[in-house]
Order: C-alpha cells, then sequence, then structure tokens
C-alpha cells in the first residue's frame, strides 16, 4: 500500500552497502544488546520522541529482533521460568491475533503453553497475557483483562502509529512490542524492536536471539534506520516547502479505504463493520479517526463469512482463527490499490436477493 509514497522518494532512502562493511557479528559491544545498531536504536527513539506514542527514554532498553515473530518467541522465553513444576499460561483476549496459539505451540516447550482467551482464564499461579492495542484483527483499544497477581503483560502495539489510530499519549508498559512492517510498510526487513524496562528480561532476550540467529542483520537495521530517520526529518520539518509527511499520508490513504469500504459494506447489507469514536491525536493535533489495517466483517446470523467470501473469490481469515465465531472474517486493508479497488468491486457483488439467497 505504502510503495508508491517510497518510490516519490527516490534516492531519499537509499544507502551504498561496501563489499568490506558490517563483517563483524557485533554492532556495540558495550551494549546490552550488543548486535543492535546504534544507528536504528537513535533512530527508533527518536521516531517514539516524534511521535509520542511510546516513551522510549535513554532508561529503556531496546532489543532488535528479526521481526516481531522472533521477539514474541523472546519474550516468550524471557517471562517464564524453568523453575516453574508447570509450563507458564498464555492467553490473550479473542478475539486474538491468529498467530498467536501456533506460534506459543509450535515449539511444544516445557516453559509456556497457550491458554486461550483471557476472559475466560481462571487458573491461579503466574501467567503471560499478550495485550495487542489497537486490536488485531478488530481495531479495538485494548487493555489487561485477567487483572491477577502473578500475571505478566506484553503490550503488542504493532498498530499503534497515527495512520491507524490516534495517539492518545505515550505509551509506559513495561514490554513494548513493534515492528517495521506495519510502522512503515517494510515487511520484507524483517525488523522488530522491543522496549523493556527491566534489564533482566532484556537480558534473556538477548541471549535467546543470539542462541536463535547470533543477533539480526546490519543490513537491514541500517535500512531501517535510514528510513525511520527520512519519516522523523519530515515530521520535524515546519519550513515553507513542507509536504505531506508518511503518517499524514498513511492516515489520508487509510481514511479514504474505509470511507469506501464502508459504503460497500452498507450498500450490501450482507456484512458490518465495528464502528469507531474519534478521538484527539498528540501527534496531529486534532481528532483524527480509527482507520485499523483490517477490516473485521461481522455476517449476518448463519452465515459462515470466510466461506461466502471465498465463493466471491475474497480470501480472508475467518473468525475462528481468532477464537470466535465463523459468522467473523478479517480482510486487511493493507493491499496494493489494484487488489483494494478489486476487493471492493467483489464486496459489492454480493447481494441479498428475494429468497435471502447471497
Amino acid at each position: 500500500m505504502y510503495e508508491s509514497y517510497w518510490r516519490k522518494l527516490g534516492d531519499r532512502c537509499s544507502m551504498v552497502i561496501s563489499g568490506n562493511d558490517l563483517m563483524s557479528y557485533f554492532s556495540n559491544p558495550g551494549n546490552l544488546c550488543w548486535f543492535l545498531m546504534p544507528e536504528l536504536d537513535h533512530a527508533i527513539r527518536r521516531l517514539h520522541g516524534v511521535v509520542r506514542n511510546a516513551i522510549a527514554d535513554d532508561d529503556r532498553f531496546i532489543v532488535v529482533g528479526t521481526g516481531s515473530t522472533q521477539l514474541f518467541h523472546a519474550l516468550l522465553y524471557a517471562l517464564s521460568s524453568p523453575n516453574e513444576p508447570e509450563p507458564i499460561s498464555v492467553v490473550a483476549a479473542a478475539p486474538f491475533y491468529s498467530s498467536y496459539p501456533e506460534e506459543t505451540e509450535f515449539l511444544r516447550s516445557g516453559l509456556y503453553k497457550w491458554a486461550g482467551d483471557a476472559y475466560s482464564f481462571n487458573k491461579d499461579g503466574p501467567y503471560i497475557e499478550v495485550v495487542t492495542s489497537p486490536n488485531n484483527p478488530d481495531g479495538a483499544i485494548r487493555g489487561a483483562v485477567v487483572n491477577r497477581k502473578g500475571g505478566k503483560l506484553i503490550h503488542d502495539l504493532a498498530y499503534y502509529w497515527p495512520q491507524y489510530t490516534p495517539i492518545t499519549g505515550r505509551a509506559n508498559y513495561d514490554v513494548m512490542l513493534f515492528t517495521f512492517s506495519k510502522a512503515t510498510g517494510h515487511a520484507g526487513s524483517r525488523i522488530g524492536w522491543v522496549i523493556v524496562k527491566d534489564k533482566e528480561i532484556a537480558t534473556k532476550m538477548v541471549k535467546f536471539i543470539e542462541l536463535n540467529s547470533i543477533g539480526v542483520s546490519k543490513e537491514s537495521q541500517l535500512r531501517a534506520a535510514k528510513i525511520l530517520g527520512v519519516i522523523s526529518d519530515d515530521c520535524l520539518n515546519s519550513g515553507p516547502n513542507k509536504e505531506e509527511n508518511f503518517f499524514e499520508y498513511g492516515q489520508h490513504l487509510m481514511s479514504e479505504r474505509w470511507e469506501k469500504l464502508r459504503e460497500v459494506v452498507k450498500r450490501n447489507g450482507v456484512f458490518s463493520l465495528p464502528k469507531y469514536s474519534p478521538d484527539y491525536c498528540n501527534f496531529s493535533g486534532e481528532y483524527t479517526d480509527h482507520n485499523p489495517a483490517y477490516a473485521w466483517l461481522k455476517s449476518k446470523e448463519g452465515l459462515n463469512s470466510d466461506n461466502l467470501l471465498r465463493e466471491h473469490k475474497i480470501v480472508t481469515r475467518g473468525g475462528t482463527k481468532f477464537g470466535v465465531g465463523s459468522k467473523y472474517t478479517r480482510i486487511s486493508m493493507l493491499s496494493s490499490d489494484d487488489e483494494f479497488n478489486l476487493l471492493l468491486e467483489r464486496l459489492s457483488a454480493i447481494k441479498v436477493t428475494t429468497n435471502g439467497n447471497y
């Protein structure tokens, strides 16, 4: 979705890496996260300061990973204990991100296990709750659900950026997970980061990544640092030649897409969409709408949304993968313009007939 924006910037995000550059495993031996490039460390802290979506001051530790998936595994390792008699339970409030159960169970770890929906979790003892806000798949602003002694929280803030949601305050949690792909669209670089308060947790995460991949690609880190730096520069530019910065561009584009989708859904009468109230955005200085990265469609009672859409050649991810019923399904709002327009066209073709068929 963001390709056209980055294309128009031309060489501003380009960089040259020579054959003899970046050959060592080490990026910054004096840093706790020794494979984190100083340039990326600076760019991350600076961008969070500009956007004001999270506290990333110098007293916080930043751990970089190969995307948020590796970091999620590192966090599960860091927040669990080998001394417990049984694996620690991992929960999230439904609808939850569909990959959480699979990622948690994939290695069949003796340290942690998936325990399902946080709303129905009633087991005593320590637990890990994943709080995704804005939530994937439904875009809701979330807080912790279980709220019991012994709980440890992972705040997944992948979508807490101005193009998706109003920035209502600087997040200040013990563990905050972000990913380059959702912030800027650069999924192929495979970069994510976690802002951590506790040194012991950060140290365990670093050890996990050291054993898992001996660090993170320096080339990807430098590219991410370059792009994040350009975004910060443009956001801070208040000169006479100021152009639309990346987040303004993204917010306008997402707003246009959501307006078009809501009109199509309203006309076909088969589905409904969540409703969101505008909030004051500290980044833009005005009230803005919530424009989530995914549309959470709900069909009329008795209909399987995923099956119905696939019959009309629309690929979605059904609600059962997110811990809820089949009347729900998730559609990406981040596709290319051509794909998004085709989505609208095919959604428009779904009509209710007089006999109740579709």
